[in-house]
C-alpha cells in the first residue's frame, strides 16, 4: 500500500453535477491505472464504510482569527461530493504481492496445452515504492486537470488572475 498527500490544494477543483467529473472517481481512475493496484481509499474510506454516519463525519467550525473555515479532522480524506474542500488531499493505492514463487504454481503451456510447473522464483526489491512515484505523478496530472478546468483561460498570466481572483474570494467570504 502507497499513500499519497497533496498539501494546499485549492477548494473548489472537481464537480458534484455529473458522475464523470467528480473528482475522487477521476483520481481513483488513475491510481486504478497504476501496474498492480487493485483498490484505491480516499481518506478513511475503507474504515469509514463499516461505521456509523455520527463516528465519520468531519465537523467544520469558524476560526475568526484566521477567518476560515476547519475541521475537526480529515475523514473524507479533503474530498467531499467530488470537490476539493481545502484539507489536505489522501489518497491510498493497495497493491497486488509481486510475484514471487516460493513453491512451484501450475500452468500451461500454451503452445502444447500441456500442464505443468513453474519453477520457483526469487524477486527482490518490490512494486511499491515504484507504485507510489506512478501514483504520484497520476495524482498529479489529474489535479492539474482539474486546476485548468477551473482556472484555466488562453495564458499562464490569464490562468493565475484567474486563480488568485479566486483565492481572495474564498479569503474574504
Amino acid at each position: 500500500m502507497f499513500e499519497i498527500v497533496a498539501h494546499d490544494v485549492p477548494v473548489g477543483l472537481g464537480s458534484h453535477a455529473q458522475w464523470d467529473d467528480k473528482l475522487d472517481g477521476k483520481l481513483a481512475q488513475a491510481l486504478m491505472s497504476v501496474q498492480a493496484v487493485k483498490a484505491v481509499e480516499i481518506g478513511s474510506g475503507i474504515l469509514a464504510a463499516g461505521s456509523f454516519g455520527s463516528e465519520v463525519q468531519d465537523e467544520i467550525w469558524y476560526e475568526k482569527s484566521a477567518r476560515k473555515f476547519r475541521r475537526a479532522s480529515n475523514r473524507a480524506g479533503g474530498l467531499e461530493g467530488g470537490i476539493t474542500n481545502g484539507e489536505d488531499l489522501i489518497i491510498r493505492g493497495f497493491l497486488k504481492p509481486i510475484s514471487t514463487l516460493r513453491k512451484p504454481l501450475g500452468t500451461v503451456d500454451m503452445v502444447t496445452k500441456e500442464r505443468y510447473r513453474l519453477p520457483t522464483s526469487v524477486r527482490t526489491g518490490g512494486v511499491v515504492p515504484a507504485g507510489g512515484v506512478a501514483g504520484e505523478a497520476m495524482v498529479a496530472l489529474v489535479l492539474a486537470d482539474a486546476f485548468l478546468q477551473k482556472f484555466g483561460g488562453d495564458s499562464l498570466a490569464e490562468m493565475r488572475r484567474n486563480f488568485e481572483s479566486y483565492a481572495q474570494q474564498i479569503d474574504e467570504f
